[in-house]
Formats: C-alpha cells, sequence, structure tokens
C-alpha cells in the first residue's frame, strides 16, 4: 500500500477518535447553562457527563468483539450512524432526563467506533516503530480532543443555543464516514466466537452500580447504607463477571490476559490518566466559567495549553518509549501527572493564567506520556488479530478510569463544597436562595443574579464570597485527591510495567521480513497468545503450523493478507 494511502487512512482514523473524545469534554462548557435553562442540578450535571462515558465504557468490550468477528469497517461506519443520530437527538431535549438518555445513545455510538480505529490501525501498521508513531498521533488526536471540546463547545455556546454543541457532531459524524467508506480498509479475525452477552451484561451491570452509587454518595452520605450496599453490589457483580468469564467456553474478555503486566499495568495507567483528566476539567470549566467570570469561549481558549501539550507530548512518548523504554516514559508522565495536580490545588480567585497556563502545560505533558506509550504498549502485548478485543480493553479503562474520575472528584468537590458553604452563608438569606446556592456553584452564581435584581446587594455579595470560598476549597482538596491517584499510579508502573515491549507477535516479525527468534520459532511454533507467557501464567499448549493473519479488504475489492505488508501490498502499490 502506498505511504499516501497509508497516511490517508491514518488521518480518517485520527479524526474518527478525535470526535470521539471532543463529545467527552466538550458538554462541560455547557454546563452552567444547562442549570439555568433546563433546571439541572449537580446530579443531573454529573449523569449528562458520565451517561456517555459509562455506556461507552459499558458496551465498548462487546463491540469490539463484534468488529473482530463481522469487519471493522463495518461496525466502525454502523458507530457513526448511531453516533450522528443520538447527537441530533440531543439537540432536541427539552429536559435533563431527554438529555442524559440521547448522552448515553451517544455513547454507544462511542462504542461502536473507538475499538475499530485502533484495531484497523494496528492492523495497517505492524512493523512496531511504525505502529508507536502512529499510534503516537492516534493518541494525540483523543487527547487534543479532550482538550479541544470546551474550545469548540465555548465557540458554538456564544453563537448559539445550548443544543448546537450537539447538532454540530451531526455533519462531522457524516463527513468522517464517507472518509471511511471511500479509503479505509476493513480487517477481521473471522475466528472469533460470538459476543458473550451474558459478560456484556455483568460489565455493565456493575459498573453501572459503582458509577451510581459514587454520584448519588454526597446526597445519601458517604457512610449511609444506600450508598455502601450499592457500591458493594456493585463489586459483587464485577466478581461475578470475572468467574462467569473464567469458566465461559467464548468469553467477551480472555480475563488470563490480565495475568501479562505488561498488558495490567499499562492498562491501569490508561485509567489513572484519565480518571485526572477528566475530574480536572470538569472542575476547571466551572472555576474559569463561575468564580473568574469567563464566557465558555474564553474558557475553552484557556485550556487550549492542555491540547497543545498532550499532541506534542503523545508523539514524542511513544517515540521515546521505544528507544527508552515504556516503564520510564510511563512513570515520568504520571509524575508529571501529580506535580501539576498538587501545584493547581493552590489555585485561588486571583492567581494570574500565566501560572494556570503553566499548570495546564505540566499537566498535558503528563497526559501525553501516559496515555500514548501505555496504549502501544497494550496494542503491543497480543496479536493483531485480536486487534479488536485489545482496544476495546483500552477503551474501556480510559471511559471507566474517565468516568470515576469524574464521579469521585465530583462527588468528592459536591461533599465539601456543600458542607463548606453551609457554614459560610450568612443568616436569612431566603429558603429557594440557599437551596440553589447548595446545588452547585453555578446555582449559587444563579442566585446570587436574582438577588442582585432585587436589590439585595448586600445579601447578593455575601453570597458570592461564600459560593466562591466553598468552590475553591472543593477545588484545592478534589485535586489532592486526584494527585494521590496518580502518586499510586508512578507506584504501580515502577513495580508491574516491564520497561521492554517483551516478545513482539511471531506474525509481525514474519510480515517485515524478520527472522525468527528462536528455533521454536523457526519450526513455526509458538504460544497461542502471539508472545512469551508472564512468568506467573500456566503453560499453554503450542500452536503447530503458520498462523494465518487478519485478512484486510480494501475498497477496490482487491484482497490482502496480514495487514497488506507482503508481495500482495507491492503489487497493490504499484496501482497507486
Amino acid at each position: 500500500m502506498a505511504i499516501r494511502g497509508r497516511a490517508l487512512i491514518l488521518a480518517t482514523l485520527c479524526l474518527a477518535a478525535l470526535i470521539i473524545n471532543l463529545d467527552t469534554t466538550i458538554v462541560n462548557v455547557a454546563l452552567p447553562a444547562l442549570v439555568r435553562q433546563i433546571g439541572a442540578t449537580t446530579t443531573d450535571l454529573q449523569w449528562v457527563v458520565d451517561a456517555y462515558n459509562l455506556a461507552f465504557a459499558a458496551l465498548i468490550l462487546a463491540a469490539g468483539s463484534l468488529a473482530d468477528r463481522l469487519g471493522r469497517k463495518a461496525v466502525l461506519l454502523a458507530g457513526l450512524a448511531v453516533f450522528g443520530g443520538s447527537s441530533w437527538a440531543g439537540s432536541l431535549a427539552t429536559s435533563a432526563g431527554q438529555l442524559i438518555a440521547a448522552r448515553a445513545a451517544m455513547g454507544l455510538g462511542a462504542a461502536m467506533m473507538f475499538p475499530s480505529t485502533l484495531s484497523l490501525l494496528t492492523n495497517v501498521f505492524t512493523e512496531r516503530r511504525q505502529r508507536a508513531v502512529a499510534i503516537g498521533l492516534w493518541g494525540a488526536s483523543a487527547g487534543v480532543g479532550i482538550a479541544l471540546g470546551p474550545i469548540a463547545g465555548g465557540w458554538l455556546l456564544e453563537r448559539f443555543w445550548w443544543g448546537s454543541i450537539f447538532l454540530f457532531f451531526v455533519p462531522v459524524a457524516a463527513g468522517v464516514a464517507a472518509l471511511v467508506a471511500w479509503r479505509v480498509p476493513t480487517s477481521r479475525d473471522p475466528r472469533t466466537p460470538p459476543v458473550d452477552w451474558r459478560g456484556l451484561v455483568l460489565s455493565a451491570a456493575g459498573m453501572g452500580l459503582i458509577i451510581f452509587g459514587v454520584i448519588q454518595a454526597p446526597g445519601w452520605g458517604w457512610a449511609s447504607a444506600a450508598t455502601i450496599g450499592t457500591l458493594a453490589a456493585g463489586a459483587a457483580v464485577i466478581a461475578v463477571l470475572v468467574a462467569a468469564e473464567r469458566a465461559a467456553a467464548s468469553p467477551m474478555i480472555d480475563v488470563s490476559l490480565f495475568r501479562n503486566s505488561r498488558f495490567t499495568a499499562a492498562s491501569a495507567s490508561v485509567a489513572i490518566a484519565f480518571f485526572a483528566l477528566l475530574g480536572f476539567i470538569f472542575l476547571m470549566t466551572q472555576y474559569f466559567q463561575v468564580v473568574r467570570g469567563y464566557s465558555p469561549l474564553s474558557t475553552g481558549v484557556r485550556l487550549l495549553p492542555v491540547a497543545v501539550s498532550v499532541g506534542v507530548a503523545s508523539v514524542l512518548g511513544t517515540r521515546l518509549a521505544v528507544r527508552i523504554g515504556n516503564k520510564v516514559i510511563v512513570a515520568f508522565g504520571l509524575a508529571c501527572y501529580t506535580a501539576a495536580l498538587a501545584w493547581i490545588s493552590t489555585a485561588s480567585q486571583t492567581t494570574s493564567y500565566a501560572i494556570i497556563a503553566a499548570q495546564m502545560l505540566v499537566l498535558g505533558t503528563g497526559m501525553g506520556f501516559t496515555q500514548a506509550p501505555a496504549t502501544e504498549s497494550i496494542m503491543g502485548a497480543v496479536p493483531k488479530q485480536k486487534a479488536g478485543v485489545a482496544s476495546a480493553v483500552n477503551g474501556s479503562t480510559r471511559l471507566f478510569g474517565g468516568t470515576l474520575g469524574v464521579a469521585v472528584i465530583g462527588s468528592v468537590a459536591a461533599s465539601l463544597y456543600t458542607s463548606r458553604l453551609i457554614a459560610l452563608l450568612p443568616p436569612g438569606l431566603p429558603g429557594r436562595v440557599i437551596t440553589s446556592a447548595k446545588g452547585s456553584v453555578g446555582g449559587a452564581a444563579v442566585a446570587t443574579q436574582r438577588l442582585s435584581e432585587a436589590r439585595l446587594i448586600d445579601a447578593a455579595h455575601a453570597l458570592h464570597d461564600a459560593s466562591t470560598a466553598a468552590f475553591l476549597h472543593s477545588l484545592t482538596d478534589a485535586c489532592l485527591v486526584a494527585a494521590g491517584v496518580t502518586a499510586i499510579g508512578i507506584a504501580l508502573v515502577a513495580s508491574w510495567l516491564p520497561n521492554g515491549p517483551g516478545a513482539e507477535p511471531i506474525e509481525a516479525r514474519q510480515a517485515t521480513g524478520a527472522p525468527p527468534h528462536t528455533a521454536a520459532e523457526q519450526a513455526g511454533i509458538r504460544p497461542s497468545s502471539g508472545q512469551a507467557p508472564a512468568p506467573d501464567a500456566p503453560a499453554q499448549r503450542p500452536q503447530i503450523g503458520p498462523e494465518q493473519p487478519d485478512p484486510i479488504d480494501l475498497p477496490d475489492g482487491n484482497h490482502l493478507p496480514g495487514g497488506g505488508r507482503g508481495r500482495a501490498a507491492t503489487r497493490r502499490s504499484d496501482h497507486e
């Protein structure tokens, strides 16, 4: 396949990843508008954000398995259709409940899209250095999409109504679908078993219970029977899921894969990175808009240092990981994360933007050095025939981490905000004002405006000062909680993540003409996972004979074996 053709495929898949992650954060700048226009509470706001992420994380494993079986291009196109249609429905919502339902449907579309983008990419770019560069660019588009969400959302909100941030995705999804249909080849693994519906239901139920419990904890009380019971039930369902997957003849995910320390530690690193990033953006959009008084667009622009640093560090991080090792780069990224979050916890109402921008540059660098090299480590730990499931695991960990980040950081911040606000509120305020202010800092801003309009200037100033102080208190402690989580991630990476790539899947080396590493490989004998087993993994019976790589079907009907790397690929490139 010609270099120009592969570059266009890479650009198309990166664009698909961009809009998935753009939708993850574009809604954040609309949160204050949702409070004013549809009466959303703090819990409603968290579910508007989390419904997308939760549906995404719950369904992505089944979508990845389905893509391996039916064809990754077909599933990607179907996901784009669902994504675009549900975005149109979200733009027409008139209540928080309708919007939450539309966001969940968007998550379904994203779940179908995400694993296909990464698995298609790794089947086109099979040599490790090329794959590392491609994943770096893919990771940059994903990270930049998350950071650019507030900018795009702010620009739209300043010109149109809040629903425009969802309507925007309809023509974008259609354009990406046209590019995919025109240029992207499909690949598949005909040997992949049917979707494990039991595993799908258990995973969705377990994650749903845990997230629901965390979101509701501020209202129920963290030590209440309802909170503890819900979280315990979620943990129990996850335990049942693990047992069921071990016993299943055709599991949705082979849980023995997590015995591979390279795969497990890298997955945990991705989850931690997105836990911190989405929790940070959830709080900082409110800080800029409510505490500093910036418009939605100004808020988005002020988050630009995150987007730039994530993009640069993602590309640089994967290249350095190939040379230096994954352990060093990922650990350094998490160290940057920890330092940035601890620094951000010192922010006040008068902190200069130059300091905040420097804080965000450090945080974005940490994000790029963590998520892109860790993703390369995950995809390199499995044979490319299972790329759909591997990319689904990568997606589910980042979405589950991000959802938990918004839920945990948002819940901790809401609890701290409410308790501090009650202690600071002046006496004599109307009950409706107090109720509105306790709901969120955005609600306090609305209540302050109403007091000013009623010419209760002293009460308005007192409420503004109390709500601002309460929010800054919650921001400080929530950032320290996130910093503690990323610090744990450093220890995890240092202990578990191998520095080297391990044994590269045999079929990738054969595709590039590289000689086998061992005499067993020369005889056509390989471990069934495509790599050396982990030291503590049970012995596996080897497979005899050459393993057929994924077939790739090109848009013009030609058929290439093994990601288009052999002689057929050369003949194909002659015509391009």
